[in-house]
């Protein structure tokens, strides 16, 4: 005869779910070595692009400013400009 009143054993170590536990760290250990085989693919790209000629760090900064929306680019392309105004730089 089982005692109804007896929970179930649960896998909880000084009130943590270790198995909960092992898997965020086990999703994130997988994801960090995808990232790192991403990271790789990128670097691979930018090496490919400058063997080819292209200016890398201009390309960085193209990629940089395509995230933008068009009227954040103006404003920051025209503080630039008054900037370089400024510091008589044009």
């Amino acid at each position: 005869m089982t005692d109804s009143s007896v929970a179930a054993p649960t896998n909880d170590v000084g009130g943590i779910a270790a198995d909960r536990l092992r898997s965020f760290v086990e999703r994130l250990e997988r994801l960090e070595e995808e990232k790192k085989g991403i990271s790789d693919d990128i670097k691979d790209v930018y090496l490919e692009a400058k063997g080819t000629g292209f200016d890398v760090k201009i390309i960085r900064t193209i990629i940089r400013l395509r995230k933008k929306a068009k009227e954040e680019r103006q404003e920051e392309e025209e503080l630039i400009e008054l900037y370089k105004m400024a510091l008589g730089m044009d």
